[in-house]
């Protein structure tokens, strides 16, 4: 087995876990994903590494067919030993992985239901569910509405860098330091001139959004982060309820958050494309290309349509067809396709944004994945000129009320989207009003 100076690994078929689809096809969006020299020009040692910064430490992995190469990089002045650092370490990359779930033994659940699955599954295997930070997965889905996953990926980074200080630098191949920032905290974002600066950053009217939601966390509880944690706990139709009570989180934004980070493994993700999945291979009436008047009934439907067909662990398996569905994944897994989806398709392609909620609970399962032993160490139009700060502030103040929310998706209202198109010195906003009506029939 190859070895790689300064990492320690766990033996973990990529089958159970691809980093360059798990980590790239909207769950997450502060995954840096950094080229680095193989020593000596080997071929058996992995040049792609994943970083990921935690509130104390970043954490690098890297991947074989057979193995998971991890190391953490901790602060100068980290006061723990190596021992307890080592197996905090691989105690988060097994909770945040969810290692202790078997993914051969759900894909083959899913190729005898669904004769669908069972053709893509050789080439889109290893994609799992992450289990993340609840506060971070609210914030990130609060920015991924009306909007893709570049642009996600910038406004996720932004936040890390504005309100969030320097945890350390980690020096690349030509020995430049790159500065590491950990997710901000509730009390970071709570603060009131947070919203100004975040329009200011390009977030449009998603920047009250964020800073009313971290406000009103820091207002009712008294630790947010551990309510949030607390909500795991209890049942789909109670997390979901508490999560409607927060700023710019409607029924589609609360459904991703009870997927991605509350272990409500049944709940399936519905959007337009997920609908047309449905239609066309799933014999959901509807029509195939067009896109759909998106009524909270229409969700409930394909979303209760596609959680009998996978079963328990539904909302993984629409992962894995979500993620074939995308532009950026178009290669993937082709013999002649790069290792990782491609980053300029990655900007056309939609953000996992829209979720509804199944009715199926979880059954207890197994959770042993194959490969890790148990009892391993607990290691439309341009405006064509280009408009002042002042006037795009103005216009998008304008628009405000008219863009559309998860509130206006249960009222009916018309939408007004907004989309920001970069320029080389400013950012322009361009709208289209769309006809539809949505919220009802």
């Amino acid at each position: 087995m190859a070895s790689i100076a300064g990492f320690r690994s766990l033996p973990l078929k990529i089958s159970q876990l691809s980093l360059p689809a798990v980590l790239k096809c909207g769950q997450s969006f502060r995954w840096q994903s950094i080229q680095v020299d193989s020593p000596g020009n080997a071929t058996d040692i992995p040049t792609q590494e994943w970083r990921l910064t935690l509130s104390d430490r970043v954490v690098c992995l890297r991947q074989t067919p057979t193995s998971l190469f991890y190391k953490a990089v901790f602060p100068s002045n980290a006061s723990t030993s190596e021992e307890e650092r080592e197996k905090s370490t691989v105690a988060w990359i097994r909770d945040y992985f969810q290692l202790d779930i078997d993914l051969e033994e759900l894909y083959g659940e899913w190729s005898k239901r669904d004769h669908v699955f069972a053709k893509i599954k050789d080439r889109f295997g290893g994609i799992r569910m992450l289990r993340q930070d609840p506060f971070e997965n609210v914030i990130s889905f609060i920015c991924s509405q009306n909007n893709h996953i570049s642009r996600i990926t910038s406004m996720v980074q932004n936040l890390c860098i504005h309100f969030s200080p320097q945890l350390l630098t980690i020096p690349n191949d030509d020995s430049t330091p790159v500065s590491y920032h950990p997710f901000p905290n509730p009390s970071a974002l709570a603060q009131p001139s947070v919203e100004a600066t975040l329009r200011e950053l390009g977030f449009g009217y998603r920047a009250k959004y964020i800073q009313k939601t971290a406000a009103l966390l820091c207002e009712t509880h008294t630790d947010p982060m551990e309510w949030l944690m607390n909500l795991r706990k209890i049942d789909v139709g109670a997390a979901r309820e508490e999560l409607l009570k927060l700023h710019g989180v409607g029924p589609k934004v609360a459904d991703c958050i009870l997927l991605m980070s509350l272990d409500k493994a049944s709940v399936v993700p519905v959007d337009t494309h997920v609908y047309q999945i449905a239609v066309k291979h799933y014999g959901f009436r509807g029509s195939a290309g067009v896109k759909p008047n998106m009524t909270p009934k229409l969700y409930l439907d394909v979303a209760t349509k596609l959680a009998n067909v996978w079963g328990d662990y539904a909302g993984w398996a629409h992962s894995v067809l979500f993620t074939a569905d995308l532009k950026s994944f178009s290669n993937y897994g082709k013999s002649d396709a790069p290792e990782s989806p491609s980053t300029t398709a990655a900007a056309n392609s939609p953000a996992t944004d829209v979720v509804m909620e199944s009715t199926s609970t979880p059954t207890s399962r197994k959770r042993v994945a194959a490969g890790v032993s148990s009892n391993t160490s607990t290691p439309t139009k341009r405006i064509r000129r280009t408009p002042t700060i002042k006037t795009l502030t103005a216009v998008s103040d304008a628009l405000e009320p008219k863009i559309e929310t998860e509130e206006a998706v249960e009222q009916g209202s018309s939408i007004l989207k907004e989309e920001v198109i970069t320029h080389p010195t400013v950012e322009r906003i361009k709208t289209r009003r769309s006809s539809r009506v949505l919220g009802k029939r």
